[in-house]
């Protein structure tokens, strides 16, 4: 029902609320995820190199980092959201945050907006999970509740006109808590900053590497190469393989059959396209 209520959401078909254990209430800000809102500006702006869209909902952030020439993977748990993202143009997988993510220790940013900092219910285990797929260099980008919220962690649901999903965990960060929070993934430096109301934290991850980092792979190289080791540890080369394909009927009959099952046929077609621009 959490799936079907938030897909019936994103569809226009109805407008649910979020209802706390205490009986309280708030809309579920879906125009929001859809159109470029206030703010989204300085979240973009600070996306340096690869960046992965945890929660990427309808893709909005996803495109609009792609038109900016970021090489930019969305992530979303929910079906109709990944296909309404690729709909857009959005380059997003299947995928649970707390799963296999491509690309794990190469992402310079990583995006928690709208709220997704309280995916799971526990923010610091987000963060330490957000810390294990960003590079040493890398940062997270969250979006928190104005100063003077709390930090709270429950168990909220989806309601609407008698219908409700099940109770699952979310969590919500105010920006006055974001430094402890941090501090107990073992991030480092936490800059916040505010727009039209909105309030965010850029976090700069710390983790310790045994040897030096070395020169960095261009940005589009990194989100082949993730893509790439998600989908077959010997995808051959452009020079190898038959031209990138336009649609899945014209994908080549002859790709290995055990492939995971990230390999939906829009993505390997993304992928071939990216290694077509990646290698010249």
């Amino acid at each position: 029902m959490i799936g079907e209520l938030y897909e019936h959401a994103l569809a226009g078909w109805m407008r649910p609320e979020v209802e706390r254990t205490d009986g309280s209430r708030m809309p579920l800000p879906v125009e929001g995820w859809l159109h470029e809102s206030p703010g989204d500006k300085s979240l973009l702006d600070r996306c340096l190199g690869p960046t992965l869209d945890i929660g990427s909902g309808p893709g909005r952030l996803t495109v609009a980092l792609a038109e900016r020439g970021i090489p930019a993977l969305g992530i979303d748990i929910t079906p109709y959201a990944v296909d309404l993202a690729r709909s857009s143009g959005a380059m997003v997988m299947l995928r649970d945050v707390f799963g296999r993510v491509p690309g794990t220790g190469r992402w310079m940013t990583v995006l928690l907006a709208d709220g997704n900092i309280g995916i799971g219910g526990d923010p610091a285990a987000l963060l330490r999970r957000a810390g294990e797929l960003l590079a040493p260099e890398g940062c997270a980008l969250v979006e928190l509740e104005p100063p003077g919220s709390p930090l709270r962690r429950e168990e909220v649901r989806l309601c609407y006109a008698g219908l409700a999903s099940a109770w699952f965990p979310w969590a919500f960060v105010g920006t006055d808590q974001i430094e402890d929070v941090a501090r107990d993934a073992g991030f480092g430096e936490v800059e916040t900053w505010t727009v039209e109301g909105r309030w965010f934290a850029s976090i700069s991850c710390c983790r310790v590497v045994s040897e030096p980092a070395g020169a960095l792979p261009e940005p589009c190289e990194v989100l082949c190469e993730a893509l790439a080791e998600d989908l077959s540890e010997d995808l051959p080369s452009p020079e190898d393989s038959p031209e990138a394909a336009d649609s899945p009927e014209d994908l080549p009959e002859d790709l290995p059959e055990d492939l995971p099952e990230a390999a939906e046929p829009e993505v390997l077609a993304l992928l071939r396209n990216a290694y077509s621009q990646a290698r010249g």
